[in-house]
């Protein structure tokens, strides 16, 4: 078993054009014995965002705290606080922060790199 708070993994900017006010922690990853699934929290700060964009893996989202919007090809949703959500694999999307306080969540992937 591993058990760790947030913030014993130092976060590193959202390393991807587009990104904007974005920082992400690995929580659990392949390096702790997590066969299939990393597991990062996502920082955006206030009018901050990740690209537009889309992947070959499925992805699920839980927010923890803030509030903001999701793009898709559907158009725009707010989110905020207990809202979790599920992309699947090729869906385009968007994480904007629309308040005034940080937006966190976690986000789940299959293990693919770790950042």
């Amino acid at each position: 078993m591993k058990r760790l708070h947030t913030t014993d993994s130092g976060a590193e900017q959202y390393q991807i054009p587009g990104a904007e006010g974005a920082s992400l922690r690995v929580l659990i990853g392949a390096g702790d014995g997590a066969p299939n699934f990393t597991m990062l929290m996502l920082t955006i700060a206030p009018g901050g965002n990740t690209p537009y964009h889309q992947h070959p893996w499925e992805e699920e989202i839980f927010i923890i705290s803030g509030e903001g919007k999701i793009v898709t090809h559907e158009g725009d949703s707010p989110i905020g606080a207990g809202d979790a959500l599920f992309f699947a694999s090729g869906e385009e999307h968007q994480f904007v922060n629309t308040g005034k306080e940080n937006l966190h969540f976690i986000c789940i992937i299959p293990h693919r790199s770790e950042s």
